[in-house]
Parts: C-alpha cells; sequence; structure tokens
C-alpha cells in the first residue's frame, strides 16, 4: 500500500507535489557552498617588513567545506570537487579540444579521476614504475598516502600554485602536473618523507632512488620541506637528510643542500621562508639561510646568511658588506629577480 503511494507521488505530480520536492532539492542542496581564506592583496604580496626581520608570507586561499549536521550532507559535501581540481579538469578539455590525439593521454591521468590525489597518485606512479615496480602497486601506495595525510594536499595546491605565478613558462595548472618535473619530485618526496616518519624507510629510499633516477632530482626521505615551493627546471638539485625548506621558496637548477663531510647528526642547510637559490648554488652544513634572503647563481655558501640580504660568490659575500649590507623590500622567491643588487656586488662592466 505504501510503496504503491509513493510510487504514485511521482508518477502523477500536481503542483502542490512539485511546490514540495522543489522544496526539498532546495534544502538538499543549500549547504553546497565553499568559502575561501582571504585572498593576498595583490599589491602587498611581495612586501617585507624593514625592521623585524619577519617575512610576510602569504597565506595561499585554501578551498573549506562548511560543515553541515547530517550524513547525507556529509557525504554530498565531499563530492564537491575544489577550485583548483575543477580548473585542472576544464583546462585539460581545452586542451584536448586543441590537440584531440592527447585525448587519451588527458583521459587516463586527468580526466577518468574523481579527485586530484587519485590523479596525482596514478601520474606518479606511471612516471616512476618499473619492471619489479608496478604502477599498480605504487598507485595504491601512493593514494592512501595523499587521501590519509591532508597537510600534503595542501602543500601540493600550494606548490602548483607558485609554479604557476612564478614561472612564466607555466601555461596552465594541468601543464605543470603533467609536465614539470621539478613539481613531480617535489610531491614524490612528500610521500616518501611519509613514508619516512612512519617507520617505512627501506621503502622511502626506494623512492627516493627512483625519483633521482626518472627526474634527475636527488631529495633524502628525511628532508623536511614547507609548502609553496618552486623547483625551477629542477635537474641536479641535491637536498640531504637533515636539510630543512621553509615556506614560499623557489630553487633553481643544480642545487646542492649538502653537509661538509662525513659526520652524523644534523649537517644540512636551513633554508628561511620566502628564500631566492639562483642555479648552481651550493649551500654546505648546517647553516642558516635567513627569511627572503637571495642567494646568487653560481655561489658557494658556508656561512649563516641574514635574513633580506643578499650573498654572492665563491665563497659567498654579502652585498653591500658586512657591516652594511643591502636589505631586499620584496620577497625574493616571489619576484624570482636574480639581478638586482647582485649587478652592484661587481666594480667593472662585462
Amino acid at each position: 500500500m505504501m510503496r504503491g503511494r509513493f510510487l504514485n507521488f511521482f508518477l502523477n505530480p500536481t503542483p502542490k507535489k512539485w511546490s514540495l520536492l522543489s522544496l526539498t532539492h532546495h534544502k538538499s542542496q543549500s549547504h553546497q557552498f565553499t568559502s575561501v581564506s582571504n585572498p593576498v592583496e595583490p599589491n602587498s604580496k611581495n612586501l617585507l617588513p624593514h625592521d623585524d626581520g619577519k617575512i610576510f608570507t602569504p597565506s595561499f586561499g585554501i578551498i573549506k567545506t562548511l560543515h553541515t549536521s547530517s550524513v547525507v550532507e556529509q557525504s554530498e559535501k565531499e563530492e564537491v570537487e575544489d577550485s583548483m581540481w575543477m580548473k585542472m579538469k576544464e583546462e585539460a578539455k581545452d586542451d584536448v579540444s586543441v590537440e584531440p590525439i592527447l585525448s587519451g593521454y588527458y583521459h587516463i591521468s586527468v580526466l577518468s579521476h574523481k579527485s586530484l590525489e587519485s590523479a596525482l597518485a596514478n601520474h606518479l606512479a606511471v612516471k616512476l614504475s618499473s619492471v619489479s615496480l608496478p604502477s599498480t602497486t605504487l598507485s595504491d601506495l601512493f593514494g592512501e598516502v595523499l587521501e590519509s595525510d591532508k597537510d600534503i594536499m595542501d602543500a601540493v595546491k600550494n606548490d602548483m600554485k607558485a609554479v604557476k605565478e612564478r614561472d612564466p613558462a607555466c601555461i596552465t595548472h594541468v601543464h605543470c602536473f603533467l609536465n614539470f618535473k621539478g613539481f613531480l619530485a617535489c610531491q614524490a618526496h612528500r610521500i616518501a618523507h611519509n613514508l619516512w616518519t612512519n617507520g617505512r624507510k627501506v621503502l622511502a629510499v626506494i623512492i627516493q632512488n627512483r625519483v633521482c633516477e626518472v627526474f634527475g632530482v636527488d631529495i633524502h626521505p628525511g628532508a623536511k620541506f614547507g609548502s609553496g615551493i618552486l623547483f625551477d627546471h629542477a635537474t641536479g638539485i641535491v637536498v640531504g637528510e637533515t636539510a630543512v625548506i621553509g615556506n614560499d621558496v623557489s630553487i633553481l637548477h643544480s642545487v646542492t643542500l649538502g653537509g661538509t663531510g662525513k659526520s652524523h647528526g644534523d649537517r644540512h642547510p636551513k633554508i628561511g621562508d620566502g628564500v631566492l637559490i639562483g642555479a648552481g648554488t651550493c649551500i654546505l652544513g648546517n647553516v642558516k639561510i635567513g627569511e627572503g634572503a637571495k642567494i646568487g647563481a653560481g655561489s658557494v655558501v658556508i656561512k649563516e646568511v641574514p635574513p633580506r640580504t643578499t650573498v654572492v660568490g665563491n665563497p659567498a659575500k654579502l652585498v653591500g658588506g658586512k657591516n652594511n649590507p643591502i636589505k631586499l623590500d620584496k620577497i625574493p622567491s616571489h619576484t624570482m629577480d636574480h639581478v638586482s643588487n647582485i649587478s652592484e656586488f661587481y666594480d667593472y662592466v662585462i
């Protein structure tokens, strides 16, 4: 009897029934809104204070879904995709419309996945797989880590934004995701670091080895990374076990964050927020690079670098001199300016 009435309700709708259905649908959809954290003012995102040496580090907009009270609403909320993933899928569709020959590749890599976690796990697995490490095994492993660690996924999104904003060669977010090995090496390291810190060190080192073989980037899984990191070109980057890289750091190719010998313990550099490290630089030993500092290309740094200063040369020296170094008023990792102040270091013109 009840089943017949239920079917009749939908098979023979009346205006009153439609009104009820519309109201029910409206209530079920009313929670599907997202809020974004306060954006950084475009004219202030590169500014640094002059006095206290503290760098202004922008907070990238993190998508947050409003809390709901029911199990049904919670389930529906989890299906709402964040704006970056939606943007990537739109970019992928645009690319396929321009280059139909890539439709299969884009479908497997992006469009067939329900989330950024799934797509990233699959893409890294395909890149890093070998005869003895099949992609299906790696994909399951990577997916497990990414889906269980929200901090990693927040960092992944911030890294992608950093590449898109700072690297003029980056066309779109999906272009970064598919083609930029610095970005991919960084995300593979985040997974390896998770395994390392959870006691799965043998597996973490194997992933490190594959990343080195495939991407030409050698990062020990023990190294600690912040978010908003750009590895520009990335070839030849080496990062030691006890190195620490802060937030919003930009590093060019052939950079070494290494030790000074075979001593154990805390022996690698500590890179502060907002630092820019030029190509071919070596920073050796447990030395601190202050927030907002700039290291000129080809420099060899073996001593601490004060915040918001520039060093260049081999051995590296402060631009402006030790007693009166020139202070930077912008975040160098954001401006990606490799020559300002450094050219003033030289007393001749090429």
